[in-house]
C-alpha cells in the first residue's frame, strides 16, 4: 500500500466520523449524511482500487482515470460552492428582514415614548 492510499483512507475515515457526529448532534439531515458517506466510500474504493477510475474514464470517454477523478472533484466543488452561495444569499435576505422589522419596532417604541413624554400634565 502506498503512502497516498494510507492518507486517503485515514482522511476518508475521519471525514465519515465527522459526518456521523454532525448527524447525531442533529446538525445535518439524513440525506446529507447519506450523500457524504457515499462520497467518502467512493474515495475509499478509489484509494484501494485506483483502476476503478480507469474503467470509469473509458466509460465516460476520458483519457485517464486521474483526469476523471479531477473532473468529478471539480464538479462537486462547483456544485457545493453554488449551493453555499445560495444559502448565503438566503441568510442575507432573512437577516435583512429581521433587521428591518427590528428597526421598525424600535422606531415605533421611540415614537410612543416621545408621545408619552410630550403629554401635558404628567410631569
Amino acid at each position: 500500500m502506498h503512502a497516498i492510499q494510507i492518507v486517503l483512507l485515514c482522511f476518508a475515515i475521519f471525514a465519515m466520523s465527522r459526518a456521523l457526529i454532525r448527524y447525531r448532534r442533529g446538525l445535518t439531515r439524513m440525506l446529507h449524511l447519506e450523500m457524504w458517506l457515499l462520497f467518502w466510500v467512493c474515495v475509499v474504493v478509489v484509494a484501494l482500487r485506483p483502476e476503478v477510475t480507469d474503467l470509469l474514464a473509458r466509460w465516460l470517454g476520458v483519457g485517464r482515470g486521474v483526469d476523471t477523478a479531477i473532473y468529478l472533484a471539480l464538479l462537486m466543488i462547483f456544485f457545493l460552492l453554488f449551493r453555499s452561495f445560495g444559502k448565503i444569499e438566503d441568510l442575507d435576505r432573512q437577516l435583512t428582514k429581521v433587521v428591518r422589522a427590528n428597526a421598525l419596532r424600535e422606531m415605533e417604541e421611540d415614537l410612543a415614548a416621545a408621545k408619552d413624554k410630550d403629554r401635558p400634565g404628567e410631569k
